[in-house]
C-alpha cells in the first residue's frame, strides 16, 4: 500500500452527556457540566485539534446551544454539530446553522443524524420506518440546502412542504458549511452519495471499512459526485504497548457482567441501526475476545452505544494502524478517550508527533535558547543544560 503524505484532519469529542474514568461505574465519574466542556474545548483548541464533535440525543446537552457557548471561548476550533431531520423544520435548522456559522466566524460543520434508538426517535415525534427516514431526510435537506445556499426554497414533497421559505442572513462559509454523515445501511449510503461532503464510519476492522468506502464511493460516483471519508474512534495511547493495554483493561475493570448484559439488551432490542448491529457483532457482548483486529479493541462497545472501538498501543503502533485506514481513503479522524480532558493531552503529546501533526498552537518560547529539562516545578525553575541530552 502507498503511504499517504497528507496529515490527517484530527477532531476530538465533547462528552456532553458526562464523562468518567471507568466504564460501567460511577467511580471517578464526571456528570454533565458546561464548565467541564469549556475546559475540554479550550484545551483541544490549544492542543492542535481542528474541531470537536458535539453529540445529539435526549441524554446530551443541546448541540447548537453548547457549540455557541464553546465558540465564544475558543479561537480556531470548529464545531461538528448534529441536525436530526424531523425534530424541527428545515427552515428553522437553516436559521440555526447560519447564525452559528456567523457568530463563530465560519467554524461550523454539520453532522446529519437520521437514526438512533426507536424509543428516542419516538420521543422526538419521529415514527418513520428505517429506510423511509432517509427519503424524508432527502426532502429535508433539499429545502435546507437551498435555503442556506440561496436564501429561498419551495417544495411540495411527500414529507416536507415549504412554501416561499426564506433565510435572511447567509452563513460565512460558501456555499454552506460542510456536511458530514455516517450510516451503514444501503439506504444510508445511497442517501450519502447524493448529498454529503464527508462520509463517516465507526471504527471497524480495516477490511470492513474498505468495503464501506468502496460502497460509498460507488454511490457518490453514480450521482456524479466525489466522496471523502472519516472515521470515528476512541484512543488509548501510552508510551508503550503494554501500558496501553493495561489502561484498556483498567477502563473496564469495574464493569460487571450484569451491566454488560443490560447494555447489550438495550442496544440490540431498541435500535434498528445497521451500524449499531455491526458494532455489537464485533464482540457479541463477550469480554474475552475484544481485540477484533490488531490493536483495535471493542471493549468500549460493551456498554456504549454508537462508536465502540478504540485503537490501543504506543504512539508508533497506533500511528501505524491509522496509516492503514488512511491508505484506504480515510482523511479525517474524530477521536475521543476517557476521561476526555486528560486523554486529549495524551493523544496530542504522544500521537500527534508520530502523525506529523503540529500539536499545541501559539506556544511561547520556554527559554533564551538553553535546552531545559523539567525540574519539578520548584521556585528555582527548570534545569538548564548547555546541550541536548
Amino acid at each position: 500500500m502507498t503511504k499517504t503524505a497528507t496529515p490527517l484532519d484530527f477532531l476530538w469529542f465533547i462528552p456532553s452527556s458526562g464523562d468518567g474514568s471507568y466504564l460501567g461505574s460511577d467511580k471517578l465519574s464526571r456528570p454533565s457540566d458546561p464548565g467541564y466542556f469549556r475546559e475540554i474545548a479550550v484545551a483541544v483548541d490549544r492542543l492542535g485539534y481542528s474541531g470537536v464533535l458535539i453529540p445529539v440525543g435526549a441524554a446530551c446537552e443541546e448541540s447548537f446551544v453548547l457549540a455557541a457557548d464553546l465558540a465564544a471561548r475558543t479561537e480556531k476550533l470548529k464545531f461538528l454539530v448534529a441536525i436530526r431531520p424531523g425534530t424541527a423544520t428545515p427552515a428553522y435548522y437553516a436559521r440555526l446553522a447560519s447564525t452559528l456559522d456567523r457568530v463563530s466566524n465560519g467554524r461550523l460543520l454539520l453532522n446529519i443524524v437520521v437514526g438512533g434508538s426507536a424509543q428516542e426517535l419516538a420521543g422526538d415525534g419521529i415514527f418513520l420506518p428505517h429506510d423511509e427516514r432517509y427519503d424524508h431526510a432527502a426532502e429535508f435537506f433539499k429545502v435546507f440546502n437551498e435555503l442556506i445556499e440561496t436564501g429561498k426554497s419551495n417544495l411540495d414533497g411527500k414529507y416536507i412542504k415549504a412554501i416561499d421559505a426564506q433565510l435572511g442572513l447567509p452563513p460565512v462559509q460558501q456555499p454552506r458549511p460542510p456536511i458530514y454523515f455516517g450510516g451503514s445501511s444501503d439506504a444510508a449510503i445511497d442517501f450519502a452519495g447524493g448529498l454529503v461532503d464527508k462520509y463517516l464510519t465507526w471504527g471497524e476492522p480495516p477490511a470492513q471499512v474498505a468495503e464501506k468506502i468502496a460502497h460509498a464511493r460507488k454511490a457518490a460516483a453514480a450521482k456524479g459526485r466525489d466522496a471523502s471519508f472519516g472515521i470515528r474512534l476512541h484512543f488509548i495511547v501510552r508510551e508503550t504497548d503494554d501500558e496501553a493495554w493495561e489502561a484498556a483493561d483498567r477502563l473496564i475493570s469495574h464493569l460487571s457482567d450484569e451491566a454488560i448484559a443490560a447494555a447489550q439488551d438495550v442496544l440490540t432490542k431498541n435500535s434498528d441501526s445497521v451500524g449499531q448491529a455491526r458494532m455489537v457483532a464485533l464482540h457479541n457482548g463477550r469480554r474475552d475476545k475484544l481485540e477484533v483486529s490488531p490493536n483495535l479493541w471493542a471493549g468500549i462497545g460493551l456498554v456504549r452505544s454508537g462508536a465502540g472501538t478504540a485503537l490501543v498501543g504506543s504512539p508508533k503502533t497506533v500511528a501505524a494502524r491509522l496509516r492503514e485506514y488512511q491508505d484506504l481513503g480515510i482523511d479525517t479522524v474524530i477521536a475521543s478517550g476517557y476521561p476526555h480532558l486528560e486523554e486529549a493531552y495524551r493523544v496530542s503529546e504522544l500521537l500527534f508527533p508520530e502523525l506529523g501533526l503540529p500539536g499545541p498552537r501559539n506556544q511561547l518560547r520556554a527559554s533564551f535558547g538553553h535546552h531545559q529539562v523539567f525540574g519539578g516545578g520548584g521556585h528555582g525553575g527548570n534545569v538548564k543544560l548547555t546541550s541536548a541530552s
